[in-house]
């Protein structure tokens, strides 16, 4: 069931967050139902900066979890940064860094400090046919090693098929997307969504960045159809505004 028709997640959300979408992955509709490519739902500040991420479908008790972690999280690290002067970017990134040591086994070292970024716009930078850059790819922090509860946390996200990643030592281990996400943002947490978007998407997610608008297929035999999401969003507000006007 998708989480975001659950009553109580869309309640929650709502009264929270402001709600957007974009197409950054590569899919198609095939007569109404979506194949290929995947999704990601991000949680940001007012400019952009990503607090959170949840990297593939998940059901809503665990993405009502997650949004409600974010506000109690943002709301305690508010505080704790204004009683210790300690920036709300690290405390939030070693939020996510104790996360991942409580819940998925594996210790890493939160990134309290950001090293100056590379010129995007520089004489080398490789760009697509638009014009436009193609997404960095943020390198996670280096897994320290494993926490004392780490045996049976392996042994469950292996049996659930998680990949592995490998520590300082060369060392494999498996960890699944939500424990990526940890892993990522607990050096790259509240940096700008368009920096963070092409590693959860490539890196985790697995899927290849593109801007091609929706194939879709089926809507008349033999005559598919390209569809841009965001004209197609635009045009069902304005029907909705119609109604809600009652013109026809």
């Amino acid at each position: 069931m998708n989480a975001l028709a659950n009553p109580a997640v869309g309640e929650y959300i709502n009264e929270h967050f402001v709600s957007s979408f974009q197409k950054v992955a590569t899919f198609q509709i095939v007569n109404g139902q979506k194949q290929g490519g995947n999704v990601a739902a991000y949680f940001c500040a007012p400019d952009g900066r990503v607090i959170h991420t949840v990297a593939g479908p998940v059901n809503a008790d665990q993405m009502l979890h997650e949004a409600r972690w974010v506000v109690e999280s943002v709301r305690a690290s508010i505080a704790q940064s204004e009683k210790s002067g300690t920036p709300f970017k690290a405390i939030m990134r070693r939020l996510h860094a104790e996360r991942l040591r409580t819940e998925h086994g594996l210790v890493v070292e939160a990134a309290t400090f950001d090293p100056p970024s590379g010129d995007d716009d520089g004489a080398l930078s490789f760009r697509d046919p638009s014009g436009r850059p193609i997404v960095p790819i943020l390198p996670p922090p280096p897994i320290e090693g494993p926490d004392v509860s780490f045996r049976a946390r392996q042994d469950a996200a292996k049996a659930a098929g998680a990949p592995a990643v490998a520590d300082r030592e060369g060392r494999g281990w498996a960890l699944g997307t939500q424990g990526q996400v940890h892993r990522l943002l607990a050096a790259h947490g509240m940096v700008k969504i368009e920096r963070v978007y092409g590693s959860v998407m490539e890196n985790i997610l697995g899927e290849k960045v593109t801007t091609r608008p929706v194939l879709t297929i089926g809507t008349r035999p033999g005559n598919p159809r390209a569809v841009c999401l965001h004209c197609e969003a635009k045009r069902g507000l304005e029907i909705q505004e119609r109604e809600g006007r009652g013109d026809k």
